[in-house]
């Protein structure tokens, strides 16, 4: 049975065992309280008094409604006004950067996150901030000021917004020195959590920041001999790992860790994509291809999947890449007919057009878009369409579809003087199919039937 490890200070655990409302007990959160307080000043305000930022205003707390819309445009703003910032000033963006995660957590509290939109939101602001606050060369105190401002909001955060920020912990310290300091603090009490019965282990929300700020201290070794004490497998917890023995050179040993570091719960592209680049980093691409690749880098469209790939792996063969992929989507196979015919793939365009199910007003706006360049292509995917058409495939489909697949086709005929043979095709497909069939009554007609 789990508890919840929130700690606030960064102080020792004064007690291993939790207190009767499940929380471990540590030190009086009113003295890390009164450090940060007493420390903020002295750092922060020579960098920020004289700027004004827009985003202030907007972010405070309880700032938005229920919908997540407003707040994900104010976030984009926020963003684009420090990286604006930064341009010329970058310890300013930096301050701006840590003002902004202070404030967000807060102004969101009341909106639904069930969509996940608001956390993808914040997800990427994160991404595109820490980078700023790690890069920001400022002297030891300003920087452990920051650290412990954004302690602070990460440790008060509750829905919890800015979970990620622990995994970025080591970045943001930005000297092995500074991250060793915190994983002294940090590491104590994510042994305390754990404990030595692992059915009774309490949840520690600082855990990823630990193991973040131990890979930047260097302390490698440390990493491993923790994760044998954690309660369960768990992918998060265990990615540090392999992250750990990537840094020691030892690749094989990386892989096979990760490879059985998967829970029940776990998803295995975020293991391949962790794999992925480490063979990457190692030089080693053919096998990061044959093994991961085609779990990490299909996106939200099919030509943007062979897109990314071919930038990874640009001495792959493109048909090679596309063959690859369209093994790799059983069913899904008529809708890389797009992608093969953007690519000059026109063989493999007309076998997916064929062979498999895919949209005919696609196959139609095809055959009338080549029907001069590439008039052979035309008629056969043109003929496609109509087939599919006749076969009853295709969404709110209507007779202007059926023309202009037709007219599309007729055309490509007449570029290369073979019309009659062409309509001899369409009517002998088209008799095959069921009597009565759409295709038949919008063309009997032009085709005489």
């Amino acid at each position: 049975m789990a508890t919840k490890l929130h700690e606030h200070d960064l102080g020792n655990v004064l007690d291993d065992a939790p207190d009767a409302g499940g929380r471990l007990v540590t030190e009086v959160e009113a003295t890390a309280t009164k450090r940060v307080a007493a420390r903020r000043p002295a750092a922060t305000t020579s960098v920020s008094s004289a700027h004004v930022w827009e985003f202030k205003a907007r972010f405070r707390r309880n700032a938005f409604g229920w919908k997540s819309q407003p707040a994900i445009a104010r976030i984009k703003q926020a963003v684009s006004e420090i990286k604006k910032v930064a341009r010329r000033d970058p310890v300013l963006a930096a301050e701006g950067a840590v003002l902004f995660l202070e404030r967000l957590s807060p102004a969101l509290t009341n909106i639904d996150s069930s969509s996940g939109a608001i956390g993808t939101a914040v997800g990427g602001a994160i991404r595109t901030l820490v980078p700023f606050i790690a890069g920001a060369r400022v002297s030891a105190d300003a920087r452990e000021a920051w650290l412990d401002r954004l302690w602070r909001a990460f440790c008060d955060d509750e829905i919890p917004y800015l979970e990620a920020l622990g995994d970025y912990w080591g970045e943001l310290c930005a000297s092995p020195d500074v991250a060793a300091t915190w994983a002294d603090r940090l590491v104590p009490s994510l042994k305390t959590s754990w404990g030595q019965d692992r059915s009774q282990h309490a949840y520690f929300n600082g855990s990823m920041a630990c193991f973040s700020a131990l890979l930047k201290a260097g302390r490698l070794e440390q990493i491993l001999e923790l994760l044998e004490r954690a309660p369960f497998l768990w992918w998060h917890y265990r990615v540090w790992g392999v992250r750990a023995l990537a840094a020691l050179g030892r690749t094989d040993d990386a892989i096979r860790y990760a490879e059985a570091s998967l829970g029940s719960t776990d998803s295995r592209a975020s293991m391949a994509a962790e794999c992925e680049l480490i063979l990457l980093a190692a030089g080693r691409a053919e096998e990061a291809y044959r093994r991961y690749s085609l779990d990490v880098n299909l996106v939200g469209t099919y030509i943007g999947s062979f897109r990314m790939l071919a930038k990874r792996y640009p001495h792959v063969a493109p048909e090679t890449l596309l063959a690859d992929l369209v093994a790799r989507t059983p069913g899904d196979e008529g809708k890389w007919f797009a992608t093969a015919k953007e690519l000059g793939q026109f063989d493999l365009a007309l076998r997916l057009a064929h062979s498999w199910p895919a949209d005919p007003k696609t196959l139609a706006r095809a055959a009338r878009d080549h029907a001069v360049s590439h008039p052979a292509f035309a008629i056969e995917v043109g003929m496609a369409s109509l087939d599919w058409l006749a076969q009853g495939v295709g969404y709110d489909v209507t007779s202007a579809d059926v023309s202009m697949a037709y007219a599309g086709t007729m055309q490509a005929a007449g570029v290369l003087s073979c019309t009659t043979q062409v309509r001899e095709r369409l009517r002998a497909l088209l008799a095959d199919r069921l009597p009565g069939n759409f295709v038949t009554a919008v063309l009997r007609r032009e085709l005489g039937i």
